[in-house]
């Protein structure tokens, strides 16, 4: 197939995919709409109307089968795809039943891990740092960096359009970076999924109508981690001078700090991380008075601006890339003073 036709099949592809998310979302919404789960969560939002969270379903479904046409899914990603369908299905049942935290880490563990050990896929620690570790330690680290982003997706997850708009702008940043890196199966599986995420969009914008839900962040998390770490950032035929981790960390770093800064928060007070609740940072700064789309425009403007210093990260020699990476660290700690400062709800 040559270029031009495989670019026709990928716009294809794209437009089918924003198709079918609108479509499957769509049924979705007119099937649950009057669904009320046992047990909700919507201790994490300050809405107390009742939005079903099953849209993630269908994003999902709409991501795969879009894939598979274009005929990506030949790839490890195939294999990738069929454990994130479980951790789909684990999140659908974790809204309509409300897991234990436990039972949570222990199923994303192994849904995790068993496609890292398989396809012998890992964070390579020699490579950015020179220092040789056992293949087990790659493991396990690779398995902790990928559900730290499935549950940074999570946390996001937490207004209206927020996490549509964090997860695809991460979706368009992987894109430009790997199509640059000459990595365009990763580059099309990218605008999949943003696709997939945008057909969602639709129904999530303020004032939603569906919410991602476990099923939808935990997928699209489960995705953008396995991406993270599944191709060659650092390609030998490209010049580049710093290691593949800083720009990862640079892409992911407004998931990572809300994390954290929520996470760090919530220990200081002494309560537990993994209780919802509406000590976001967005939550904060809708109650100093932000409109939910002023506050989905300032998450996506430092969402772009971070790609100012990914390229930086890259074509800039590794102590300033180093320099970078401490900046992150500093907008974390920031972020977190900040967050108390407004210290308004809990």
């Amino acid at each position: 197939m040559n270029l031009s036709n495989f670019q026709v099949s990928l716009t294809s592809a794209a437009i089918a995919t924003i198709l079918l998310s609108i479509l499957f979302n769509w049924i979705t919404l007119k099937r649950t709409k009057d669904f009320i789960p046992k047990k909700t969560k919507n201790e994490e939002r300050l809405s107390s109307r009742y939005v079903p969270p099953f849209g993630g379903i269908a994003c999902s479904i709409a991501f795969l089968i879009s894939t598979r046409l274009l005929g990506q899914a030949e790839s490890n990603f195939l294999y990738i795809g069929f454990f994130g369908v479980i951790i789909s299905i684990i999140g659908l049942l974790d809204d309509l039943y409300n897991f234990k935290w436990f039972i949570k880490l222990i199923f994303q563990t192994i849904v995790v891990y068993i496609p890292l050990y398989n396809l012998n896929i890992f964070i390579n620690f020699e490579s950015l740092i020179g220092i040789e570790f056992n293949n087990s330690i790659n493991y396990i680290v690779s398995t902790i960096w990928i559900m730290l982003i499935m549950n940074a997706i999570n946390f996001i997850d937490n207004m209206d359009g927020l996490a549509v708009v964090v997860s695809s702008a991460i979706c368009i940043q992987i894109a430009v970076l790997t199509n640059y890196l000459n990595q365009y199966k990763l580059t099309d599986i990218s605008i999949l999924l943003l696709c997939a995420i945008g057909g969602f969009l639709f129904f999530n914008f303020p004032p939603a109508k569906l919410y991602f839900g476990d099923s939808g962040s935990l997928f699209i998390g489960f995705c953008l981690g396995f991406m993270s770490i599944l191709y060659n950032w650092a390609p030998e035929d490209i010049t580049i001078y710093t290691s593949t981790l800083n720009p990862i960390l640079l892409i992911f770093s407004v998931p990572l700090i809300d994390f954290l800064v929520v996470v760090t928060y919530r220990i200081s007070i002494g309560k537990s991380p993994t209780i919802g609740g509406t000590d976001h940072i967005s939550h904060r700064l809708l109650a100093k008075g932000f409109s939910e789309k002023k506050i989905l425009s300032i998450f996506l403007i430092y969402s772009f601006g971070t790609f100012i210093f990914i390229y930086l990260s890259i074509f800039t020699s590794t102590q300033t890339s180093y320099l970078l990476i401490g900046c992150l660290f500093i907008l974390y700690f920031l972020s977190y003073l900040i967050s108390v400062r407004l210290k308004i709800l809990t």
